[in-house]
């Protein structure tokens, strides 16, 4: 035993710990972190004493509780296991059993709060397995693989059970926001049941009058016929955002995909086509008609990008070039590409206002969205050999969501620590 309590009151506890130096640093460090573990589990367990009552009768409402006296229980905590006595209540008549320490201490399933606040963010980065394992490696914590499984699954069934009753407050920002971009989109994962299903991503990003983007909101959804439910998440998060930044121009942003415009039509004040998109489609017309000539085949895109992003009257005077060069010899099949091309420009061209844009500072791209495809699904749930349950993969969606958006993961820990876990936990 390297740790002993020194002195412990209501107000604070001291313990001391011994450690015995070795040759090797790497070694020294080792103890002093197995040291630190044994004195966290000896201070947690006079700290979970706190949280439990004395033993006396406890009524809820018209109901009363009697203890059946005290009953040990292990809890898992950041330091090791502790095992401590606490008071468990039952009614006279019987029935399910109440235990208050776990009520008062934010207790989910056997995990105090901060470990399980630890694992299930790290669930959101890892599967079960590596987190098992970077728990042992770097922790001195030994814990079961179901156990990671099981509490990450409940604090995201708590997240997911307070969507629509919990707000979180936005950053308060340095710099006026000026403009609101939003973006929707969908990438693909495997499904257990479906096979591969498109998941929808969507982001919130708060904009400077310099162009400077200043916080960003994740959502994620597991695929889903409808989308409804993302759609009512979005449709909450941007009504927040409205009421907090009224005068913000709201710009809906996206690809070329057609179910995008009319959520962003209807939530916004401008869309815009992301301006990569637009430009590699400018890069499919130059490959189709200068392909024998690299040097003019440059020229050409790099003038007509320009002019496309600089120019006001750019997308329009694009569109009548390229229909000009169908009329060069460059065979069926570039021809076809030259086309596919026109018709894209025809489509969007009401939506590739981008020197407006570029001259007020506002975004152009769509870039956040699509980085957020492969951050929040791609990277967590695509991983080789990965195939879903629904229930899985919206438990790792909303812990990473949550994780993602500054603030958003201390202000969902603070509510549970200010107000308990609900029931669904």
């Amino acid at each position: 035993m390297t740790a002993r309590i020194i002195s412990s009151s209501s107000k604070k506890t001291v313990v001391q710990i011994e450690i015995e130096w070795n040759s090797s640093m790497l070694e020294s460090e080792a103890r002093i972190q197995s040291a630190l573990n044994e004195a966290g589990v000896t201070a947690t367990e006079i700290l979970l004493k706190r949280f439990d009552t004395s033993g006396e009768p406890i009524r809820f409402g018209s109901v009363s509780m009697t203890s059946k006296g005290e009953v040990d229980c292990a809890y898992q905590t950041p330091y090791g296991e502790v095992t401590v006595p606490r008071h468990v209540y039952q009614t006279g008549k019987g029935g399910k059993t109440f235990c208050p320490l776990e009520q008062n201490a934010r207790i989910l399933l056997s995990a105090t709060p901060l470990f399980a606040k630890q694992l299930s963010h790290k669930y959101a980065e890892h599967g079960a397995g590596r987190v098992t394992i970077d728990l042992e490696e770097n922790h001195g914590r030994k814990v079961a693989r179901s156990f990671v499984q099981n509490i990450a699954d409940a604090v995201a069934a708590v997240a997911q059970a307070t969507e629509e009753s919990w707000e979180y407050e936005t950053p308060t920002q340095e710099q006026p926001v000026n403009a609101v971009s939003i973006g929707i989109d969908g990438t693909c994962m495997l499904t257990v049941k479906d096979g591969w299903r498109q998941a929808m991503v969507g982001t919130i990003a708060l904009h400077s009058n310099d162009g400077e983007r200043l916080h960003t909101i994740y959502l994620g959804a597991t695929p889903e016929y409808g989308k409804e439910t993302f759609i009512e998440r979005m449709e909450r998060e941007i009504s927040r955002v409205h009421a907090l930044f009224p005068r913000a121009i709201f710009i809906g942003l996206a690809d070329g995909a057609r179910d995008n415009w009319p959520f962003l039509e209807k939530h916004t004040d401008r869309q815009l086509l992301d301006f990569y998109h637009a430009s590699e489609y400018l890069t499919k017309a130059a490959d189709a008609v200068f392909f024998k000539s690299p040097e003019e085949r440059k020229a050409w895109l790099d003038d007509a990008c320009h002019r496309l992003k600089h120019n006001r009257t750019g997308p329009a005077a694009l569109l009548r070039e390229m229909k000009e060069l169908r009329s060069r010899h460059i065979g069926q099949e570039r021809r076809e590409l030259l086309d596919d091309c026109i018709t894209y420009f025809t489509n969007q061209k009401k939506r590739m206002n981008y020197a407006e844009h570029v001259e007020e500072n506002l975004p152009i791209g769509s870039g956040i969205t699509e980085a957020a495809c492969k951050v929040i699904v791609k990277q967590r749930l695509c991983g080789s050999g990965m195939r879903w349950k629904e229930q899985g993969a919206a438990a790792v969606l909303s812990l990473r969501t949550l994780s993602y958006t500054t603030g958003r993961w201390a202000q969902f820990w603070q509510k549970i620590d200010s107000s308990g876990f609900p029931l669904v936990a």
